[in-house]
């Protein structure tokens, strides 16, 4: 089959378009014909070496998010040919990615996927959603009536986290760097939007929190960003950052007697441990997204895999609002 490897680390046009070898299929296996994939940050980490650790081995095969349908299946799966499906399920080390014509995966980590998305708008939720859920539901177990600070209003995860929280009940409030990203935010259902350009940490701590502290700030953005959640946090409250790279000074928390939690989704895939629960947010929030209560954002621009350095690139610029997203052309090439 056809797929977008890289042979070395490197910029976004390191990515070609070669033929490899399929394996036959393992106990819990599934193969899903891929049609669509999503851009993450740790795809660009693991393309230009920075996540080395995580990378697979090379000619790799990148990307986890996948939405497709299932062509084939292991005897005694739970899952039929035919079914569509959606997962984050690869791209890391041990497991090839989704940029090909066919991915075979744990079905521990898959499922259904919502029945009123189309195949680009499945593939953008699995790795944001799934991190969402780890920080707002399994680490600090939100509450209804919570104040709850996210960070990074139009970002992947931040997006979905809006929402999430607003789901379970909080009331939310979000950071972005302009009146549209703002906007979108109080869209998704953030109850306060906050520019953080002009805006400081002890100024909209005093205006919304009377000085006192946010139950829980989501740090969706990290690096120096981790030192404002810290400040935002109440005595006793919560932390959870995606991104805890860097050196950072806690004192702020210990002083507060706050907790902070760290949150890496890869961790099931890398070690084998705990991916039925993927699994299983995912089937929460295939729930959730025919309900009403979760919608992704997708950034303007769409790709194909045939120029998925493109995408990477696109991701890179910084100017992204929601995910960046591609479809599988490989087996017109």
């Amino acid at each position: 089959m056809k797929a977008a490897v890289i042979r070395e680390f490197g910029s976004a046009s390191q990515f070609s378009i070669e033929d490899i070898e399929v394996r036959e299929l393992r106990s819990g296996e599934i193969k899903i014909n891929v049609k669509a994939t999503s851009v993450n940050p740790v795809d660009l980490k693991i393309r230009s070496g920075v996540a080395e650790a995580f990378a697979p081995e090379f000619p790799a095969v990148l990307h986890g998010d996948v939405a497709g349908i299932v062509e084939e299946v292991y005897e005694g799966s739970h899952f039929e040919v035919g079914d569509e499906v959606y997962a984050c399920a690869g791209g890391v080390l041990g497991l090839s990615g989704a940029l090909c014509e066919h991915m075979i995966v744990d079905q521990k980590l898959v499922a259904k996927k919502p029945t009123n998305l189309s195949m680009k708008e499945a593939a953008a939720l699995p790795l944001v959603s799934i991190t969402a859920w780890e920080a707002l539901v399994d680490r600090v177990n939100v509450q209804p009536g919570q104040n709850v600070l996210i960070h990074g209003a139009t970002g992947g995860v931040g997006h979905i986290a809006i929402q999430l929280a607003k789901s379970l009940g909080a009331i939310v409030y979000t950071t972005a760097s302009t009146l549209e990203k703002m906007e979108i935010g109080k869209d998704l259902g953030a109850d306060y939007a906050i520019n953080y350009k002009e805006t400081s940490v002890e100024e909209y701590v005093n205006q919304y929190t009377n000085g006192k502290g946010f139950d829980v700030v989501f740090d969706t953005v990290g690096g120096e960003n981790m030192e404002k959640s810290f400040q935002a946090v109440k005595n006793g409250g919560q932390v959870a950052c995606i991104v805890g790279s860097g050196e950072h000074d806690i004192t702020p928390l210990y002083v507060k007697s706050a907790t902070y939690h760290g949150v890496l989704m890869l961790i099931p895939m890398l070690t084998n441990e705990g991916r039925e629960h993927h699994g299983e947010i995912l089937t929460r929030v295939t729930h959730m997204v025919d309900h009403g209560a979760i919608k992704p954002i997708l950034d303007e621009e769409t790709f194909k895999f045939s120029t998925i350095g493109d995408a990477h690139a696109r991701l890179e610029s910084g100017k992204t609002i929601g995910k960046v997203v591609a479809e599988n052309d490989l087996s017109k090439l």
